[in-house]
């Protein structure tokens, strides 16, 4: 084969699935029922931004912020179906990575799986250097203790030395992780469901104060107020997919993977809904400021209710989001390197299983120490806001991913299927090209960079250990 088709190879769906489960030294459990995989995509999605997200998008679109979110949630859904149609197809662990290998061949899937290195290593970092403000801001209001500003904040900002918080949050999701993939399924639930607790507790104070001339006039800035607000919230939604990283240990992958993927995005849209509804009836959509907190909603919980108990529990329900999302996106990235290891393309460390624990180990604590110090002594700047390219890259492909599956392999098995073929897969790939085209141009630039990296790496190491490009030498 010429080096070009080597490049462009892609790797037979059934060998993808018979080697999905089995790692070096061990083979992952199948332990995760339909309520765990829809609550890890729930946990990942379901974070920090709703609790801040709201004073960014209100005064783009008004009171119909809420439709913005709907928008959000339509375009996200296209992606979700074009998931769930894959992760049925193929339950592996490797997510759009294996997803593309199938389809679309072995340089693209490279480049899907480093999207991905970079929207889950780089973004849980970030989110973890958040926690710390969180956390701030909740044992403020409760006993009025601060933490210095040394200990919770990077090098380069005010007063930053390390971010210890940031690492405390990554060591406890990683002692968890490396419990067993069912024990961090049952925190993750435990904490998920904190979380719609007080984001409806919020609902509940919030529709006290509810006003229906909040809500007029409804759309002020019309439809192009709407829009941009929608690409604004749409990140609210990057998430949904971490269902699909937990292939080969769900109990019913074919089953289960479709289902829970488009449950949590119906879930996270119920919520985030019912949420923007209650902000902006309870409080006029002119007094929320972008550039402030007054727009936070433990501002407008405590606006609600005359007293500054309701914005405390909002403010611990922030400080529980982030502890979901670090566990969830931590897990899924060791399981994406996994599925990238076993391929060869990465070292053979990351595919190595614990006989005992039955969980990557080795995996999970190079990932551990790489956020940790990413998060405690990097300020991420520009590089965390290429997460969102890198996000939509990965969902572009997976959309053109089941085009061509569907007409190369018309015959294989699918336990789900993506309705309104080929129209949705097609809208899937444009809105997600839509919405890159809408960012920064330095956060292109950093993208750029990073992609730049990965083709670097790829063919110093990965184009030479290739497991499928070995067969053919």
């Amino acid at each position: 084969m010429t080096p070009v088709e080597r490049l462009l190879r892609t790797k037979p769906t059934e060998r993808i699935v018979a080697e999905g489960g089995h790692g070096e030294g061990g083979d992952l459990r199948r332990t995760m029922s339909l309520w765990q995989l829809t609550l890890f995509s729930v946990g990942a999605t379901l974070g920090t931004g709703i609790f801040v997200i709201l004073g960014q998008a209100v005064p783009k679109a008004g009171p119909a912020v809420v439709l913005a979110f709907v928008l959000a949630a339509f375009t996200a859904l296209l992606s979700a179906l074009s998931y769930a149609e894959l992760a049925g197809t193929i339950p592996v662990s490797g997510s759009s990575y294996s997803y593309a290998y199938a389809t679309l061949g072995e340089l693209v899937a490279w480049v899907c799986g480093w999207c991905l290195m970079l929207e889950y290593a780089v973004s849980v970092a970030a989110v973890a250097v958040g926690w710390g403000e969180y956390l701030n801001a909740f044992l403020s209001s409760l006993a009025g203790v601060v933490l210095p500003d040394a200990i919770t904040r990077s090098p380069g900002q005010d007063g930053g030395v390390v971010n210890v918080t940031a690492i405390v949050i990554v060591l406890l999701a990683t002692w968890l992780l490396l419990r067993g993939a069912s024990e961090s399924a049952t925190a993750n639930a435990f904490f998920v469901l904190i979380k719609i607790a007080v984001l409806l507790f919020f609902c509940v104070v919030a529709f006290t104060a509810f006003r229906s001339g909040n809500l007029a006039p409804f759309a002020p800035m019309g439809v192009a107020g709407i829009t941009a607000a929608a690409s604004q919230v749409f990140f609210s939604y990057i998430g949904f997919d971490a269902a699909s990283t937990a292939g080969e240990e769900a109990r019913n992958p074919k089953r289960d993977l479709p289902l829970a993927i488009v449950l949590s995005l119906a879930i996270v849209t119920a919520v985030y809904v019912l949420v923007a509804l209650a902000a902006v009836g309870a409080m006029p959509w002119t007094d929320f400021d972008p550039e402030g907190t007054e727009a936070s909603l433990s501002y407008v919980a405590d606006l609600a209710m005359g007293a500054t108990w309701p914005g405390l529990i909002v403010s611990f329900g922030a400080v529980v989001a982030i502890a979901s999302v670090v566990l969830t996106v931590i897990y899924g990235q060791t399981r994406i390197l996994f599925a990238m290891s076993r391929d060869g393309l990465i070292p053979r460390v990351f595919q190595r299983v614990s006989p005992r624990r039955q969980v990557p180990v080795a995996n999970t604590l190079i990932v551990a120490a790489f956020i940790s110090v990413l998060a405690g002594l990097v300020p991420l700047g520009q590089l965390a806001e290429a997460t969102s390219i890198g996000t939509l890259f990965a969902f572009a492909i997976v959309n053109v991913g089941v085009l061509v599956l569907r007409y190369r392999s018309p015959e294989l098995p699918r336990s789900f299927r993506t309705p309104f073929f080929p129209a949705t897969p097609v809208l899937g790939a444009i809105m997600c090209v839509v919405v890159m085209a809408g960012l920064a141009g330095v956060t292109w630039l950093a993208f750029a960079l990073w992609m730049l990296v990965g083709l670097v790496c790829y063919f110093l190491y990965g184009y030479g250990h290739s497991r499928l490009n070995a067969e053919v030498r």
